[in-house]
């Protein structure tokens, strides 16, 4: 009961401060007056999860004060029932309910997570850009002055990409070119393309480098993956597998996995 009034008050809480957060965030947009409130509540479940280890800390606490205050220690203590037993009943329901957690109400709360995402990408304007990890590597969709390139790389080493196809179209998505190189320098927007290969016409031209602006950098890449509680445990496991596979850091998903067991 006390961990239900504690999760009810930390919930309600949180409702509140994020409403104003979305409330800003649509305040130039034409959606109904529910809608932040709609994704308040998106949102809310994956930061109750955030904070569960406070919430048990919280809670712990309070069941004592009770305890105390209304004297029940030494009604128990006359039943028989010593503190250590006590305690120990604290900790198998604070197993219990910790696994129920972990692999119920976190993969609820990475759905919901998902879906909050999903409905709030909609107001902004990132739809011409994409960039996502499969097994077959990183790949980008991206949008510069009416020419789409499609960017695949192989790996990502530090500020490189290694192994990179570039496929150039305009506007009305007719191709242009096709860049290949074996490696790309992404540090800042103005990517480096180093010993590039462009193929144009049925023709191929060996360059010693050339310049390709883009919406994307190494930082802006890095912060795209890095909202791990949108990811259920099989979808955290199979990004590990992919980012392994692409020579990506996975330390960040391996304390992400840590923090939430």
């Amino acid at each position: 009961k006390t961990l239900i009034e504690v999760i009810l008050i930390s919930f309600s809480l949180i409702l509140i401060i994020n409403l104003f957060e979305e409330i800003n965030f649509l305040k130039d947009q034409d959606v109904s007056g529910y809608y932040p409130i709609f994704l308040s509540l998106l949102n809310a479940p994956s930061i109750i999860f955030d904070i569960l280890p406070f919430i048990f800390l919280v809670s712990t606490l309070w069941f004592f004060i009770k305890l105390i205050n209304k004297n029940e220690l030494s009604i128990f203590k006359y039943t028989g029932i010593t503190n250590n037993k006590i305690l120990g009943i604290v900790v198998v329901f604070s197993f219990i309910i910790g696994l129920f957690l972990i692999f119920g109400y976190y993969t609820f709360s990475s759905k919901l997570k998902s879906q909050y995402l999903l409905k709030k990408n909609q107001f902004t304007s990132d739809d011409k850009y994409l960039a996502v990890i499969t097994e077959n590597g990183l790949w980008i969709r991206d949008e510069v002055n009416e020419t789409t390139n499609i960017i695949n790389a192989d790996k990502i080493n530090n500020n490189l990409l290694i192994n990179v196809s570039i496929v150039q179209f305009d506007k009305n998505f007719n191709l242009l070119q096709i860049i290949e190189s074996e490696e790309v320098n992404i540090k800042s927007k103005k990517w480096k393309i180093n010993n590039p290969f462009i193929t144009k016409k049925n023709a191929t031209d060996k360059l010693e480098s050339v310049n390709l602006n883009s919406n994307f950098d190494i930082e802006i890449i890095n912060n795209l993956f890095s909202n791990l509680s949108s990811m259920s445990l099989m979808q955290l496991s199979k990004l590990k597998k992919d980012y392994s596979k692409l020579g990506y850091s996975t330390v960040g998903i391996k304390v992400y996995e840590n923090k939430i067991f």
